[in-house]
C-alpha cells in the first residue's frame, strides 16, 4: 500500500534555498577533497588483486529538487582516481548524493564510464556520522544496470557503501561491490576503501549565491 499522498503535485513551500544548511549527515561531505592511500581490491584471472589508489573527489551543493511533495537537498560528485605516480585514470564516476529530510532517506546515485549505473538506498538520523547504503539487481527502485558484457562476464548483484564522517575532519568510504564472475560458482568481493582529507570549502549552490549578491531569484 502507498504511503504517499493522493496529491502529488503541489510542491512543498517555503524552501531553504541555503542547500548546506539542510544536507543532514552528507553536509561534513560538501567540498573538494583528496585521498592519498586507497586499497582497491579488484578481480583478476590469477586471483584477486590489490592496487594502492590516489582520489580526487569533489562534492558541491545543488538547489531544493522537488518531485511534487517531495522535497531533496543533495550535493553533485566527480571522482577521480589513479594509481601512485600514474596521470591514466584508473576510475571515474559522477553522480549525486541526496537527502529527503521528510524521511530521513540518503540516496546516491552513480555512472562510470564503463557502461554502469546504480542507485542505493539509506536511511539516518540528521546529525547520524555513520550510514549505509544499499543497491541490488532485479528491482526497478534503486537498482543496479549494466551493459551486455558486465552482465555476461562480470554480474553486479549488489553494491554496498559505508561513509563514516570522522571527528578530525576527514571522512572514510568502504565499499563492496559484489560480482557473480563467468565461470566462478562463488560471488567476488570487489571492495574499495579511503580517507579523504579536505582541500576547499564547497561553493554555495546557485540560489544561495544569488541571494548573497544580489542576484534576481
Amino acid at each position: 500500500m502507498s504511503t504517499y499522498s493522493s496529491d502529488i503535485y503541489t510542491e512543498p513551500f517555503p524552501q531553504d534555498i541555503h542547500t548546506l544548511n539542510n544536507l543532514g549527515p552528507l553536509r561534513g561531505m560538501a567540498g573538494v577533497w583528496e585521498g592519498l592511500r586507497g586499497l582497491d581490491v579488484k578481480p583478476k584471472a590469477e586471483g584477486p588483486k590489490r592496487q594502492a589508489f590516489y582520489e580526487r573527489m569533489e562534492l558541491q551543493p545543488i538547489d531544493p529538487q522537488t518531485n511534487g511533495p517531495q522535497l531533496l537537498y543533495g550535493l553533485r560528485y566527480h571522482t577521480h582516481v589513479t594509481k601512485p605516480d600514474q596521470v591514466k585514470t584508473y576510475h571515474d564516476q559522477v553522480g549525486y548524493w541526496l537527502w529527503e529530510p521528510a524521511t530521513g532517506t540518503i540516496i546516491q546515485t552513480l555512472a562510470i564510464p564503463r557502461g554502469q549505473i546504480a542507485m542505493a538506498v539509506g536511511h539516518a538520523a540528521p546529525d547520524a556520522t555513520q550510514f549505509e547504503l544499499v543497491a541490488v539487481r532485479d528491482t526497478t527502485t534503486y537498482g543496479i544496470c549494466s551493459n551486455p558484457f558486465l552482465e555476461h562476464a562480470f554480474r553486479t548483484v549488489e553494491y554496498r557503501i559505508q561513509v563514516t564522517i570522522n571527528a578530525d575532519g576527514t571522512w572514510s568510504y568502504d565499499e563492496d561491490t559484489v560480482l557473480m564472475i563467468r565461470g566462478q560458482t562463488e560471488p567476488f568481493h570487489h571492495t574499495d576503501r579511503n580517507t579523504l582529507t579536505k582541500l576547499a570549502e564547497p561553493t554555495p549552490n546557485p540560489l544561495a549565491r544569488g541571494q548573497s549578491t544580489g542576484q534576481p531569484l
